[in-house]
């Protein structure tokens, strides 16, 4: 087996142990409700998750859930409506499915139950911009922060105060009337906070409209007085308290992929389970702790989870936070390390690209010099397209964020 195979191998245990059969079935309630069970849902995994429900809930089930284009139903989904819209930027399916899955809240009623399925992804994919929003207003929004480079926390603190779904709102929008509700999170946030997860559909979350002005400002978008009253009037009503589930995360991830390599006889190092930060800039840092880890014996892996991010340069480029994390981790290596590196994102989509994320090894290294070309103008696809180290795995529907491997020694 090459060693290409080897980390992809592993980066596919890590997603196997947090998609939604995995990790769901044994936590849906069995019990039959009086009413009917409605399941509503978003995120690049509430495809899967609905499969899982549509299977294992008991009694008459409807609801809706959206995902991202490509990450629909591989299998029945029942009376569980599948909508598949755009992302990272929202599109009318966003807001169709948005519309959607609020009415459907709203017709909750007492011996009701109702599940939400939620996962990363889901703040663009629901979307319910506040009356007097439009919906290309939210968009451009959402694509100036997304290209800024902003956290995706400030992002969707942004966004659920544009929202009227986010921050609670659709679990507001159920009732105090139902008395049997239950969230199920798939977490994609460092720190796993509920609120952050999808910008917390059914989640409270603090309102914070000076902050989300602040982000606005810095980030270089115009707020005229018609958005900051926008922003200042959005606070949500009560939300529901009700059981809330983690039922995956990124360590979910890691920690299958620490179990594998270790039996295939790796010294696995977990070097950060939830890095933020800059992309290219965390590569160069783990530059200097792999060159460490060339000079002891045996060989390593050096593990990192999280989310890192890209500040776009150039409107022409492409390549999502992996191949930036890669193509940083190449121009800081010397020529003859014994290094090599698999970097992808959980959900099968490294950016808006259509590869995981990318692998280089002594073979296939790109020079420093290109590199750095290549990081100048975000231009990172096209050089490791040029190299053959694009790791494509097609949608996987789960989203746990990053998994990077930095392979350093003995290597074959």
């Amino acid at each position: 087996m090459s060693l290409r195979d080897e980390l992809l191998g592993f980066f596919m245990a890590g997603v196997e142990a947090a998609s939604a059969p995995a990790v769901l079935a044994g936590l849906l309630p069995t019990g039959t409700p009086q009413g009917r069970t409605l399941v509503l849902g978003c995120g690049k995994a509430a495809a899967a998750m609905a499969e899982v429900a549509a299977k294992i809930l008991p009694g008459d089930i409807e609801g809706c859930v959206v995902t991202r284009i490509g990450h629909g139903p591989r299998a029945p989904t029942g009376g569980i409506e599948v909508i598949e819209a755009s992302h990272p930027v929202p599109d009318a399916a966003s807001r169709e499915a948005g519309r959607r899955i609020r009415e459907l809240a709203a017709s909750a009623r007492a011996g009701d139950r109702v599940i939400f399925l939620v996962s990363g992804g889901g703040s663009a994919l629901l979307c319910d911009p506040l009356p007097g929003l439009s919906l290309e207003e939210k968009a451009g929004i959402t694509g100036h922060l997304v290209h800024s480079g902003a956290p995706i926390a400030e992002i969707n603190l942004v966004r659920r105060h544009l929202s009227g779904v986010k921050g609670g709102r659709l679990a507001a929008a159920a009732g105090a009337a139902v008395a049997d509700m239950h969230s199920f999170l798939l977490s994609d946030v460092a720190g796993d906070d509920p609120a952050a997860i999808a910008s917390g559909p059914t989640i409270p979350a603090s309102f914070e409209p000076e902050a989300a002005l602040a982000i606005l400002r810095r980030t270089g978008w115009p707020v005229d007085p018609r958005l900051e009253n926008l922003i200042r009037s959005g606070e949500c009503g009560p939300v529901p308290v009700h059981p809330v589930h983690l039922v995956a995360n990124g360590l979910t991830a890691l920690d299958a992929v620490t179990a594998a390599a270790t039996k295939a006889g790796w010294n696995v190092v977990m070097v950060d389970p939830q890095l933020e930060g800059d992309a290219a800039e965390t590569g160069r840092a783990h530059a200097v702790l792999a060159m460490d880890y060339a000079a002891r014996p045996g060989r390593h892996l050096l593990l990192s989870g999280g989310e890192l991010t890209v500040r776009v340069r150039a409107e022409d480029g492409a390549g999502g936070p992996n191949l930036e994390y890669l193509a940083g981790l190449m121009a800081a290596l010397p020529p003859a390390a014994p290094v090599a590196a698999l970097a992808g994102d959980s959900d099968g989509i490294d950016g808006s690209a259509d590869n995981a994320g990318g692998y280089f090894d002594a073979a296939t290294r790109a020079a420093s010099d290109q590199c750095e070309a290549a990081l100048a103008q975000n231009r990172t696809y096209a050089l490791f397209r040029q190299t053959g180290g694009l790791i494509f795995t097609g949608p996987t529907r789960t989203n746990v964020n990053d998994i990077r491997m930095v392979a350093v020694g003995e290597l074959p």
